[in-house]
């Protein structure tokens, strides 16, 4: 990204100046979701929707752009020693110095995935989409809670094993002793494995236990 102002270029994912008169600033990082519309809709029934320009319409993406950008060689390099393929889509996570990727096919293995990174116990979960992932810290009043998905039920539930609270995609509990608590949001970045690695070279990968 360029800026008009200085003419300075930015790193899109770190938020770092890397040429120019800003060179070495960083942009502050602002927490987003990234989620299918229906997940957003159910969420969100009376949201806005930013409507497409209809003078720009030949600027944009077209709807086929992932099944073209699949065949199109990466730009950074790429060993047979990689443990992932280069566009193996990540749910990625960085707490401090500390980095991970979780495959999005190992995640829509299992609904609610419980890890630990660092010194915060994380909670990763899809919605029923199987693309939409939110990251939890599943420390509640100092204690850490263990969760599962409880079977058949629409829209997602989870439940904690210590009290037998229902909570929601949204990480807040909706019935039981935890009920009206809500869990930290952990941010998440929606990559390519190719991608992530050059921003976080250190990162460990999350594997399913048992497999």
């Amino acid at each position: 990204m360029r800026d008009e102002e200085t003419g300075s270029w930015w790193q899109q994912v770190s938020g770092e100046a890397i040429l120019g008169p800003l060179k070495g600033k960083r942009l502050n990082l602002v927490f987003h979701d990234e989620l299918s519309f229906v997940t957003w809709k159910n969420e969100k029934p009376d949201g806005r929707v930013l409507r497409p320009d209809e003078q720009a319409a030949s600027l944009y993406a077209k709807k086929n752009w992932d099944e073209r950008m699949a065949n199109v060689p990466v730009v950074t390099p790429v060993s047979e020693n990689d443990p992932l393929e280069p566009r193996a889509l990540i749910i990625g996570i960085r707490i401090n110095n500390q980095s991970k990727a979780y495959p999005l096919a190992e995640l829509q293995k299992q609904a609610a995935v419980l890890d630990t990174l660092g010194e915060t116990a994380l909670l990763i979960v899809l919605d029923e989409d199987k693309k939409s992932a939110r990251a939890f810290d599943r420390s509640v009043d100092g204690k850490v809670l263990e969760f599962f998905a409880k079977p058949d039920t629409k829209p997602l539930r989870l439940v904690d094993a210590e009290t037998g609270s229902e909570w929601d995609f949204s990480g807040k509990a909706i019935s039981g002793a935890m009920k009206g608590k809500q869990l930290k949001k952990i941010y998440v970045l929606s990559d390519f494995w190719f991608d992530w690695k050059i921003y976080n070279p250190n990162t460990a990968i999350y594997h399913l236990p048992f497999q």
